[in-house]
């Protein structure tokens, strides 16, 4: 795969169209002349700009380390070897200075070389996680709005390496677009009891016209499906003790319901069976609308349907069957409900298990200030990358590819160019 770039300066053998007389000063801000192959096959005049995403982060170091190792630099090494593969600071470190002649060939200044995996250390744990993530935002809006996003589920994971030695770690409740598998953003807490507080600020953060909003029971809160409404999207909460008023009478709804056989009740029911290896599961959604009998039904705004899922497990002479409930400000149809209600734990087969098995993240120590937090967050950035690139190959591949292959490395850049 033949990859032409130009560094800069541009030199004067590289012809640039009109319109391209733009600063090119920045960190990794390519030029590909017209018709030289790229990763990606024939390209036109296309600037490769990341560098734009980190323009507005705030650089917390003193002057010195500012002139000493260029904020920009540093961003694009640690993002570029995180790619590869890397899960510590000393691996992004090494990895930068293995690939100095290549990322000098795409742009970075590198006054002073490689800094050492101490310095990527103190600026990861200094650097505002909230600018750090806001970096990225153009970029993941662009996404979705092109895309759409029709649900989305909010849960909360611990970075157990995170822990210290009083038994606290950091939790981070992040937001996820399940069609699309990347992350709309995350707010850090410092233990689980702490979630419910994160969850408006996360809320604040998002677009959720038209959207359905899942929530485990930590979630299902009169003041968070108010917020959900005024921010025109619909809740799915769901509802376990915490809630025990509300889960009784749910309970009693289906039950009467049951027992009038329907008759007269707005329902609809969705029915999935499945078997794979020796293992049978049935799921029933039934879903009752503009239910009566909720006595606490006017504290929760623009309730309209109560959701039942039995959940029958067999396997071998073992069978197991679960009863959950729901609550929802949206009528949608009961197959809708039930993907929702299902789509909902994507966010922990897709992403939860994917930072912990292929980017090691339970097992990082990183605990210094923000560095744990902003360090999560460009793990999630790189595995959206991955989700955004149609190459083949798993993820583990591909990153393998990414560290061997040049030009396989600058086409997953070209992804956030």
């Amino acid at each position: 795969m033949s990859v032409t770039t130009a560094t800069v300066p541009v030199t004067a053998s590289v012809t640039l169209p009109a319109g391209a007389a733009l600063d090119l000063s920045a960190p990794l801000c390519l030029f590909v002349s017209g018709g030289l192959p790229t990763a990606e096959g024939t390209a036109s005049g296309v600037r490769l700009d990341i560098a734009h995403h980190f323009a507005n982060v705030p650089d917390p170091r003193h002057r010195a380390g500012k002139r000493l190792h260029l904020l920009g630099d540093m961003l694009v090494i640690s993002l570029t070897a995180v790619i590869c593969a890397a899960r510590s600071w000393e691996a992004i470190a090494d990895f930068g200075r293995t690939k100095q002649a290549w990322f000098r060939s795409i742009g970075l200044k590198l006054p002073n070389g490689i800094p050492s995996h101490d310095t990527f250390e103190r600026l990861f744990a200094r650097l505002d996680p909230v600018a750090f993530r806001d970096a990225f935002r153009s970029w993941i809006r662009a996404i979705c709005g092109a895309l759409g996003i029709r649900h989305i589920p909010i849960d909360g994971k611990a970075l157990r390496g995170s822990r210290t030695p009083d038994g606290t770690c950091l939790h981070l409740v992040s937001a996820w677009a399940a069609e699309h598998r990347l992350t709309l953003a995350q707010v850090a807490v410092n233990d689980k009891s702490n979630e419910i507080t994160a969850i408006p600020l996360l809320l604040a953060m998002l677009d959720l016209h038209g959207a359905l909003v899942s929530i485990d029971a930590i979630g299902c809160q009169k003041d968070i499906a108010r917020q959900i409404r005024e921010g025109k999207g619909d809740y799915l909460l769901a509802v376990k003790d915490n809630q025990p008023t509300l889960r009784t009478d749910i309970g009693a709804c289906f039950m009467a319901a049951y027992e009038a056989d329907f008759e007269g009740i707005k329902h609809d029911s969705f029915t999935t069976e499945e078997v794979s290896h020796g293992r049978y599961e049935k799921r029933v959604c039934t879903v009752l609308y503009e239910p009566s009998g909720l006595s606490t039904k006017h504290e929760w705004v623009d309730l309209k349907a109560i959701v039942q899922l039995i959940r029958t497990v067999r396997q071998g002479e073992k069978e197991t069957n679960e009863v959950a409930y729901y609550i929802s400000s949206s009528e949608a149809s009961a197959k809708i409900l039930a993907e929702a209600v299902r789509g909902h734990w994507s966010i922990e087969n897709n992403q939860h298990w994917c930072l912990d098995v292929l980017f090691g993240e339970d097992h990082c120590r990183t605990r210094q200030g923000n560095a744990a937090e902003n360090l999560a967050w460009l793990r999630k950035i790189v595995l959206a990358l991955f989700r955004q690139d149609s190459s083949k190959g798993t993820i583990p591949t591909r990153q393998v590819r990414a560290a061997a292959d040049d030009g396989y490395r600058l086409h997953l850049l070209q992804i956030l160019g």
